[in-house]
């Protein structure tokens, strides 16, 4: 198990309310509890090059989301890089690298395996940013409730006929990619699962 990052107390109050601004049906704390927990089962399994920094990045890869911008991740990474360089600045993080795997979410669906590079420093990329995705392949009811989270989140923000649009070419574009999951590990576990969902939900758009 790798070793945690002790967060003091006003740290995580202010991560917490980050979470809750605004009001969100999926981007919440709840989600990064859930990446949480698929971290731990890769520290079970593969293992991390770098536990500490993907863990400061699971916790601050979603800090600031408004459903429809275009910099969410680039204001996540420079919120997480002053965080920690108020409230751990002793604690020997790699701020660069927390940034950079969180700026790497805004590329969900269109990262390939060779984009990452090689090395342990990429296995920790491809990890982190399939934990992310890992509700995809979750029980049909769980994916569910992901998916109908995310159109909430856009409902009076973004015009409805746009919103779906947009949503089906993204889903569409990840059932017609040779692998949804960057890492084997995540591949082999929840690629078929994520296909069955992603295949359902379109159906149920024609």
């Amino acid at each position: 198990m790798h070793e945690r990052v002790p967060l003091p107390a006003g740290q995580l109050a202010a991560l917490r309310a980050a979470y809750a601004t605004p009001p969100r049906a999926y981007h919440g704390f709840d989600h990064v509890e859930a990446v949480l927990a698929r971290f731990e089962e890769v520290d079970d399994g593969p293992g991390w090059h770098r536990p500490r920094e993907v863990w400061l990045a699971v916790l601050y890869h979603d800090a600031i989301y408004v459903a429809g911008r275009r910099d969410n991740e680039s204001r996540s990474a420079a919120l997480a890089g002053d965080a920690i360089a108020r409230w751990l600045p002793d604690a020997g993080i790699d701020t660069v690298r927390v940034a950079r795997l969180v700026e790497l979410t805004a590329r969900h669906g269109h990262i390939a395996r060779a984009d990452l590079g090689d090395g342990p420093d990429a296995g920790d990329s491809m990890h982190f940013l399939d934990c992310d995705m890992a509700i995809l392949g979750a029980a049909a009811a769980e994916f569910d409730a992901y998916d109908q989270g995310i159109a909430r989140e856009y409902r009076g923000r973004v015009p409805a006929w746009l919103f779906r649009r947009g949503r089906r070419k993204f889903l569409e574009a990840l059932l017609a990619s040779e692998r949804i999951y960057l890492s084997d590990w995540f591949h082999a576990r929840l690629d078929a699962p994520a296909r069955a969902n992603l295949r359902r939900v379109l159906a149920g758009w024609r």
